[in-house]
């Protein structure tokens, strides 16, 4: 049954007879149903099918699901293992026959549409392993807490997304000399079901809009978008929190200034431009934030997973991935001393640019015990990943500290 058609059909109808007939069966105790109520069949979808039974639930309003760290040991990310950080509710009905692109704004010489059929064949494919990273990512790891979801480091996921780059639509389309930021809108409905309000619409500066890897996307890891991650049509922009790679994309609109949808104000994906104190008010302005842009160097390791435990005499094979946002990771280490000295890793190259980098390690132990392995990336312009969690921020964004694993030798 599709949920997503039957519940407006169901909010359009008052009759016990129709409800019964979209259900399939009866209501029992109908009768004391509370006026105006949906019942929970006709609520949105659940996001877990299909999805690994280890997956961890943040929340299901919106949807917000998290993987389990070692669950991210693919070098390339399968859909039952990637996260999910949702804003709004999904679209109460996708027909992908007629689903269209807008392009819009102040600064396009004149605004176009485009159906998925004309996108598909009017524009050459290309084909990105990338990296989407939620900007909260880490976010339990600052204290006092921070507003939020409490991510551990499982929000994050490089998977292989197939479509059209963004910048070859605009040549199309053509583009003012004014422009300077894109904002997308989807179809995605606000928690309020008020159709006047966007659950999200977020942008970035016309340079990241016009990189080759930034592309309108209709197919992950080779089939089509899952639904819970913007199907049929997403804007995917890798090395950016994953906030601005919009979902269900409906609208692009080329702006004459910095983007001011949804999500783009407050402290929303912004940290402070100056260091403040742990727990610190600070006044929600751009005077006091910046907008989060490039992501920080970071790492996982994602085998073996915490708790191993291995014979004394064992070496332990380790193995992960790193990542720094634009940048490249010109170096990966390993600690067993808790940070006094470091081992180097086998580092590979990515698959292009924007996809993590995947390193491996194997290390002995001197004794029995307990021992912390710690990981530390370095990209290109020198920049480390702190031993430590990071400056604190009311979002509780941008948690880049070494990962660690616990392992217990025996």
């Amino acid at each position: 049954m599709n949920s997503a058609f039957d519940r407006r059909d169901f909010l359009k109808q008052s009759s016990m007879v129709a409800l019964a007939a979209a259900m399939g069966t009866n209501i029992v105790f109908a009768s004391k149903m509370p006026k105006g109520y949906v019942p929970l069949l006709f609520d949105e979808k659940d996001a877990l099918k299909g999805k690994n039974l280890e997956m961890i639930v943040q929340g299901d309003k919106p949807w917000n699901v998290e993987s389990p760290v070692h669950l991210l040991d693919d070098r390339i990310t399968p859909v039952d293992k990637m996260f999910i950080r949702n804003n709004g509710l999904i679209p109460e009905t996708i027909d992908v026959a007629s689903w269209t692109l807008t392009i819009d704004g102040e600064s396009v010489k004149a605004p176009k549409t485009y159906t998925l059929a004309e996108l598909k064949k009017k524009f050459k494919p290309y084909t990105y392993q990338l990296v989407l990273e939620c900007g909260g990512n880490g976010r339990s790891g600052f204290q006092p807490q921070a507003s939020g979801n409490q991510w551990g480091q499982g929000a994050v996921h490089c998977a292989e997304w197939t479509g059209v780059r963004l910048k070859d639509v605009l040549a199309d389309v053509g583009i003012k000399g004014d422009a300077v930021y894109i904002g997308y809108h989807g179809k995605d409905q606000h928690l309020s079901k008020d159709p006047k309000k966007e659950a999200i619409s977020r942008g970035v500066p016309m340079s990241k809009a016009l990189e080759d890897e930034t592309i309108i996307a209709w197919q992950l890891n080779g089939k089509d978008i899952p639904e819970f991650h913007g199907y049929p049509l997403r804007l995917v922009i890798g090395g950016w929190p994953a906030s601005v790679s919009g979902k269900w994309l409906s609208r692009i609109s080329v702006r004459n200034k910095v983007h001011d949808g949804a999500k783009m104000e407050g402290h929303s994906y912004k940290v402070p431009k100056s260091p403040v104190s742990p727990g610190e008010d600070v006044p929600q302005t751009d005077e006091y934030f910046k907008i989060i842009e490039s992501m920080p160097v970071k790492s996982l390791i994602t085998f073996p997973k915490s708790g191993a435990m291995i014979a004394s005499d064992a070496e332990l094979a380790l193995r992960g991935h790193a990542w720094a946002g634009d940048r490249a990771i010109k170096k990966m280490e390993v600690s067993i001393d808790f940070g006094a000295t470091w081992k180097d890793c086998k580092l590979e190259a990515p698959a292009n640019r924007l996809a993590w980098q995947h390193w491996s390690a194997k290390v002995k132990f001197p004794s029995k015990g307990y021992y912390e392995v710690w990981a530390k990336a370095t990209d290109d312009k020198g920049n480390a990943q702190p031993m430590v969690i990071p400056a604190w921020n009311p979002g509780g964004y941008l948690n880049n500290a070494c990962e660690r694993i616990a392992v217990k030798v025996g």
